[in-house]
């Protein structure tokens, strides 16, 4: 055998392999960042309408790296969220919004920095969107109560604002956020300045009489109203067939137009809410179920698995994961490469620590907080004894 004859064809042979690889790897060429790809959408279920949003888009790599990171910013939040509410840092209530990611992040980037937006207590995800402006520590800070927090750490889990950029909320009360939002889509037409009115409720909320004296307070007024249902099946732990006369939300409003949607597919929610945003300048108000799931129970006190099985929850996860979805269509599409959405998610874990860390560090509110954004102005606050009372300065 000639050895020395063997090694070279070897060596050239590698040569060859190496260099079409490199070839190869060119010709693919991962995307520029102003590219746009297009996607094919699943058709909406339609109430009273005779057109429907789009069925396909396209999306450039800047905007799906954008949407990725949004999510999986919320999705860290909330298991950095959970956590602390296991070690006692976290009190009172907390709504976890796991698997309904694709909600905020698609219909907040359909939305103009003029829009209004109130929600019910699961607000975590709208409040860390790119259009609300909300960051992680300011989150986490919140739900610690802390000084730091987006509310000065008196509003929690449930009760967080950006005023400036027109999120009003993270409301408490079950259905109270509607007559709100439909006062807000009147302030909108009221002013004349071309913006809307979202306003956002879970399955379980739907229910309430006083959704119902808004939809036709919005109907009367031709409100541009956007209205709509989180349904993740089991409102705070009952299913659907068991507590609703009908399980298709979009046909509730009645009189007022309707659209089911596949709220999994981040895609799909942005172009169905560009479609209401248009609708709704036109025409008034109209009602969008954007179906969906939540992985974890209605809130931290709730286990989520005594009214379905733990097989059902893991199934969603590892079939229907928006987040999953979404990475799926960058790969797929050589949008980016598996090291850039890892090098992403690298990014938000660190974030997300390093909030941890901020919230844990903050100063919790002193006394005085406790009197202060009560009033417009600075008056005497009487407390549960004088001697706790404010008196001003």
């Amino acid at each position: 055998v000639n050895y020395q004859t063997t090694w070279n064809s070897r060596t050239i042979m590698l040569a060859r392999i190496a260099k079409t690889r490199k070839s190869t790897k060119l010709r693919r060429s991962y995307a520029k960042k102003n590219k746009s790809f297009k996607f094919s959408l699943p058709e909406s279920k339609l109430h009273i309408l005779e057109n429907g949003p789009a069925t396909e888009t396209t999306a450039t790599k800047d905007e799906l790296m954008a949407y990725f990171r949004e999510m999986a910013l919320i999705r860290r939040v909330e298991i950095a969220s959970q956590t602390l509410y296991q070690k006692r840092e976290i009190r009172g209530f907390l709504h976890l919004y796991n698997g309904q990611e694709a909600i905020s992040t698609g219909m907040e980037s359909a939305l103009t920095k003029g829009d209004k937006l109130v929600t019910a207590y699961r607000d975590h995800g709208f409040y860390l969107s790119s259009r609300t402006g909300g960051t992680a520590k300011a989150c986490l800070s919140e739900m610690c109560g802390k000084i730091t927090g987006c509310s000065k750490g008196k509003g929690g889990s449930m009760h967080m604002y950006n005023i400036p950029n027109n999120f009003f909320g993270g409301n408490g009360i079950v259905g109270a956020q509607i007559p709100l939002g439909a006062g807000l889509a009147f302030a909108c037409k009221y002013n004349n300045t071309g913006e809307v009115a979202v306003s956002l409720m879970g399955d379980g909320a739907a229910n309430q009489g006083q959704v119902y004296e808004s939809f036709n307070m919005a109907k009367l007024w031709k409100l541009p109203a956007i209205f709509v249902v989180e349904n993740n099946r089991y409102a705070m732990g009952t299913s659907i067939p068991r507590h609703s006369a009908t399980p298709d939300y979009y046909t509730r409003g009645d009189y007022i137009p309707g659209i089911q949607v596949d709220a999994m597919n981040v895609l799909n929610v942005r172009e169905v809410t560009k479609f209401a945003r248009e609708y709704v300048l036109e025409e008034g108000p109209i009602l969008l179920e954007m179906m969906t799931y939540r992985y974890k129970g209605h809130s931290m006190s709730d286990p989520g698995i005594s009214y379905r099985n733990k097989q059902e929850v893991s199934d969603e996860m590892k079939n229907n994961d928006p987040i999953e979805k979404l990475k799926a269509m960058i790969l797929e599409n050589n949008v980016a490469t598996e090291d850039e959405v890892k090098d992403i998610q690298a990014e938000v874990k660190k974030e997300v620590d390093e909030a941890v860390k901020f919230a844990r560090e903050s100063a919790e509110p002193e006394l005085k907080d406790l009197y202060a954004d009560v009033y417009a102005n600075d008056v005497f606050t009487r407390g549960r004894e004088l001697a706790q009372s404010y008196y001003p300065n």
